[in-house]
């Protein structure tokens, strides 16, 4: 049974969070706002939660679940390395719509997909996913929709598509942007942009002090 939370009113936002908290220490699915679209999420380090997600999603293994994350500091526990570029773009955009993919701390004992030893990372910058992720701790989230349908941009939206898989859902009223974050790899010799989308090309590559030609993916 799936229950819905109107985290616009206090009462209703509080109640919400504690539900979806034990939801996911329960290693049950959540659907939760963020600044871009709507998110389904599970603990991050709950290989059978991250399982159940992909096949509410029908998805396979060869598109590995991000994960979020609600403070700066967490990137330090989660990647191998924290660049100065990291530093940079973190400083810039976090919390925000950038994510980052970098190579995983070996040390992590968590399954998101097929990840060839890399992670994406971002720090949504909405209040209820920020206080949902600093309770319970990084989150594998993806889109809150069915591979190939449109990501949803309202809770009712998220639950039309999947419905019974998810446990709780956390309504914070429509998306304000819902555009998808944009996406930098910096898994390389230097940052690529592999996705632009909140946050432009030129805007990444004037942070990183770089001409825009230097980061677009080749």
């Amino acid at each position: 049974m799936s229950t819905t939370y109107d985290c616009t009113r206090p009462d209703t936002r509080a109640e919400g969070l504690t539900a979806a908290t034990s939801a996911l220490r329960g290693g049950r699915l959540v659907v939760l706002p963020t600044d871009t679209v709507y998110g389904l999420g599970c603990d991050a380090f709950d290989s059978v939660g991250v399982q159940s997600l992909l096949r509410a999603k029908n998805r396979g293994r060869d598109m590995p679940v991000p994960v979020l994350v609600g403070s700066w500091q967490t990137i330090h526990g989660l990647a191998f390395d924290v660049t100065p570029q990291a530093r940079m773009l973190v400083e810039a955009f976090w919390p925000g719509a950038v994510s980052l993919v970098v190579q995983q701390a070996p040390s992590l004992s968590w399954d998101l997909g097929d990840t060839r030893g890399t992670v994406m990372l971002r720090m949504p910058l909405h209040p209820v996913a920020l206080e949902l992720l600093r309770e319970v701790g990084p989150m594998a989230v993806s889109s809150a929709n069915v591979s190939g349908q449109p990501p949803a941009t309202t809770a009712e939206q998220a639950r039309e598509q999947l419905g019974a898989s998810v446990s709780v859902y956390l309504d914070g009223g429509p998306c304000a942007s819902a555009v998808a974050s944009t996406i930098v790899d910096l898994t390389g010799d230097r940052p690529r942009v592999l996705r632009e989308g909140a946050v432009a090309t030129t805007t990444v590559a004037e942070v990183l002090g770089v001409p825009p030609e230097d980061v677009l993916r080749r």
